[in-house]
């Protein structure tokens, strides 16, 4: 992907080193067997009730001063500077996307940290992967977990980590959109299974980060493979995936994001689609 390496963005806050991070001092990120089960990207569930009658295509903006960059090679604060465009980019195609039909869009924050850190809903720490939080609006990341995306997931490439970025602001734009209060009436067994609303909820997400990725097609700043890193991501990430590589057994039953050929195709159909309309799960007979 290519992108602005002097990036800086006032919507990223970096709190590593601030001390959260030392109930995980020596302990190896690629031993976190949590992780490796409940990777999700995001711990909160949220039931969406959506009249998506609103969206149309996104046309996409003027085209950033951009360099080739490997970010996972690179070192230094590389990767805070292409996490920062990331997310910048990411919700100024949202900001432009909800302008289209008269809605204003609120800017989500995005923290870094190591380790451990408290956030609007309750502690979190690196064995949960990043997540989203509703109650304060920020997406965690914890940049570790990208070599665990890579060496044990078989995730890699920017596009692959940048897929992430834009999978949580995508539950940042659910939020937007007024449905965080339809999950507290929502049971539990709705929620659950390969068709519960928490499957519906993610794959959402993932449809709405490929309606990003279509926009940086339109813009011209991907770099030849970076659509299959992120539909890799996609796929590595599936519930059955997951369960296949840490306990063996695929449990359908379990699911609350979505199996990989669910979640790379939903992937897909925002970046064929590029409207809300055409990630509307919770009108799909079948997933």
């Amino acid at each position: 992907m290519r992108w602005d390496q002097d990036h800086e963005s006032s919507d990223l806050i970096d709190e590593r080193g601030e001390g959260g991070g030392s109930r995980m001092e020596g302990a190896s990120i690629l031993g976190l067997l949590p992780l490796l089960l409940r990777f999700r990207f995001g711990w909160v569930i949220i039931v969406i009730v959506l009249g998506l009658g609103f969206a149309r295509n996104f046309l996409g903006g003027a085209t950033p001063h951009v360099a080739d960059t490997s970010v996972s090679a690179s070192g230094g604060d590389q990767p805070r500077h292409f996490v920062a465009f990331v997310l910048d980019d990411t919700q100024n195609t949202w900001r432009a996307l909800f302008a289209q039909s008269g809605q204003p869009y609120r800017n989500a924050k995005l923290v870094l940290f190591s380790g451990s850190t408290d956030t609007g809903c309750g502690f979190g720490d690196a064995a949960t992967g990043p997540f989203y939080c509703p109650n304060d609006e920020r997406v965690y990341i914890d940049l570790a977990f990208y070599k665990e995306l890579a060496q044990r997931f078989g995730a890699k490439g920017d596009f692959a980590e940048a897929y992430v970025i834009a999978h949580e602001i995508g539950h940042h734009v659910q939020k937007l959109l007024g449905i965080s209060e339809q999950m507290e009436r929502a049971g539990k067994s709705a929620q659950l299974g390969p068709t519960g609303l928490s499957v519906r909820l993610e794959l959402q997400a993932d449809c709405f980060a490929g309606i990003w990725a279509k926009s940086t097609s339109n813009r011209q700043i991907l770099d030849p493979g970076d659509i299959d890193e992120a539909l890799g991501a996609a796929s590595a990430v599936g519930d059955d995936h997951i369960e296949r590589q840490t306990t063996g057994t695929v449990r359908p039953e379990t699911w609350t994001h979505g199996s990989s050929a669910q979640r790379s195709a939903w992937f897909k159909r925002g970046l064929d689609s590029g409207t809300l309309a055409g990630c509307d799960t919770f009108k799909a007979g079948t997933l």
